[in-house]
């Protein structure tokens, strides 16, 4: 059985495309594996831009129909998407070669370097991406495996969800959805917040008291969030929002348009940024970087250049006096904080919203429902389209056109458009000059598209 980063040379992911494995397989090419991978969005004779960057970074790609793989494999990875079904898994199973979970590999990766894993069910990667670009322009040389594209790396032309640096401290993120938070042993552990997302609220405060016992060194937790700070080992290096239990709190907050203003330990910090939510990320990552040495004015330095990431909060332009903007929000607590950073900004708030999955969006329901009614001002409207269903057995019995009445029962304007295509014709009348335009939604790898698309024909 593989169990350290020594034991393999010759790895093929299955799945390879995806933002969670192409990290992983960029990592293990920047510390000299030989990487090979296989997707099923990669196709004869089609341009395919993750499978040109793979490429580009010297992993070979594959149709998914098992050439990748032969007697030279050592290790095959699949993500929990992966199932045995699959030719590439029997293939590999009938040539004796070990098949391993992502979630599996990250932690064998963890172990040989200095790790920082970041937690929570909101904030992940906009935390672990402020926080490898203060260690970075400290001087420290981080690497980093993150679930989104980093803004600046995404400049060099690359994916921008991995980075390999020569210095002792590897980044990652610890998901809680696949239950997979549990495997890591970290040096420092941050825990961001609990909210209800994939799992009852009862199994995810399991899941992050192990992960919190998991912990070899600081133990840093959100003391603004009810259950996170429940979980709390020390004070001295919690952070919060206004939060006078949390040393690391924020205090003196303002957001003027797209940018915020406020105070860490006194130490003034400006940030490109919007929302309150992105002040509280911003302070974990300032509790982390300054409890391994790190001075506050680097800190608040480094984050006035943080250039952000992939999807969040992406600004796409302003066309005939609306801003148009792009956001990964898909559970309930994330599309309500987006909706409230975006408020700020105009008298109208257009939100859009494409949920995924026909299980969790059931399981979710009145959590959706009672997050978006309460953040919606009265002028706010939101529209949503049909739930993106990503193939296999699920039970399609619900409509996002449930949420939508649902919301609309509570004296909301909530809007249902089937098909997305047709909703930019829909929301014409509605887009006058000082209104907002949010896009929300995940999972579904044409969103990029629709949405840019979208602002185009605006």
């Amino acid at each position: 059985m593989i169990n350290k980063i020594d034991q393999f040379q010759n790895v093929f992911f299955i799945g390879v495309a995806g933002v969670g494995m192409s990290a992983i397989a960029q990592y293990l090419k920047g510390i000299g594996k030989d990487v090979s991978g296989s997707d099923r969005y990669f196709h004869p004779d089609e341009y395919n831009k993750t499978k040109t960057q793979l490429e580009a970074e010297g992993i070979k790609c594959f149709l998914q129909d098992g050439s990748g793989i032969d007697e030279n494999t050592d290790l095959v990875v699949v993500s929990t998407a992966i199932e045995d079904t699959v030719y590439e898994v029997q293939k590999a199973k009938e040539l004796g070669i070990s098949i391993i979970r992502r979630s599996e590999l990250l932690s064998i990766i963890a172990k040989s370097k200095k790790t920082i894993a970041v937690a929570g069910t909101s904030g992940k990667s906009t935390t672990s991406a402020m926080l490898y670009q203060i260690l970075l322009d400290a001087g420290f040389q981080p690497s980093i495996i993150s679930g989104a594209g980093l803004t600046s790396i995404i400049k060099q032309g690359k994916i921008g969800n991995a980075a390999i640096g020569k210095g002792d401290w590897l980044i990652i993120e610890a998901d809680e959805s696949d239950g997979s938070v549990v495997q890591y042993e970290p040096e420092i552990g941050l825990l961001l917040n609990i909210d209800k997302d994939h799992q009852e609220i009862e199994e995810l405060i399991d899941l992050f008291t192990i992960f919190k016992n998991n912990t070899k060194g600081l133990f840093i937790v959100n003391q603004s969030n009810t259950l996170a700070k429940t979980l709390s080992a020390d004070l001295e290096c919690d952070f919060g929002f206004e939060d006078e239990n949390a040393r690391y709190s924020v205090t003196d907050f303002s957001q003027n348009g797209f940018y915020l203003s406020f105070r860490v330990l006194g130490q003034a910090v400006n940030m490109n940024s919007i929302g309150r939510h992105s002040a509280e990320n911003a302070a974990a990552a300032i509790a982390v970087a300054n409890q391994i040495g790190i001075d506050l004015e680097i800190c608040a330095d480094s984050l006035e250049h943080y250039e952000g990431i992939y999807r969040r909060h992406q600004i796409l332009g302003q066309k005939n006096g609306v801003w148009v903007i792009d956001d990964y929000a898909h559970n309930p607590a994330k599309c309500a904080a987006s909706i409230k950073a975006c408020q700020p900004l105009a008298k109208k708030l257009i939100a859009w919203f494409q949920p995924h999955g026909y299980k969790p969006t059931k399981f979710l329901r009145n959590d959706f429902v009672e997050e978006i009614s309460h953040a919606l001002r009265p002028q706010d409207e939101i529209w949503m389209s049909e739930i993106f269903y990503a193939g296999g057995t699920a039970e399609k019995d619900i409509s996002a056109n449930d949420l939508v009445k649902d919301i609309s029962a509570n004296g909301k304007k909530a809007f249902f458009v089937e098909n997305r295509n047709d909703l930019l014709e829909k929301l014409r009348p509605e887009l006058t000059e000082g209104t907002v335009l949010l896009l929300m939604g995940a999972r579904d790898p044409s969103l990029e598209e629709f949405c840019k698309k979208l602002y185009e024909q605006l």
